[in-house]
């Protein structure tokens, strides 16, 4: 099991500091504009958003992936080149 994790760049970060953080980077609006979801849109804030992505697995993707094209995590695999 310890494995499957090891290759998940998202380990250890909490879906609310997910939103902590992007909101912090980014702001609601282009959250809204990168992610079209309503709690993003209308009043949006950390605790209405955590109770709709957690209930909605199609949105709470969106928004990981938004965090990791956000903050570059995307592992430490490179890819492989050869020396002509």
């Amino acid at each position: 099991m310890a494995d499957t994790q090891a290759n998940n760049p998202l380990h250890g970060i909490t879906l609310e500091q997910m939103l902590i953080r992007l909101e912090q980077k980014l702001g609601w609006e282009a959250m809204s504009r990168a992610v079209e979801i309503r709690c993003f849109t209308h009043e949006p804030s950390i605790k209405s958003s955590l109770k709709f992505l957690r209930r909605t697995p199609w949105a709470r993707e969106k928004v990981e992936q938004l965090y990791l094209s956000t903050f570059h995590i995307w592992g430490k695999a490179t890819p492989n080149r050869t020396a002509d």
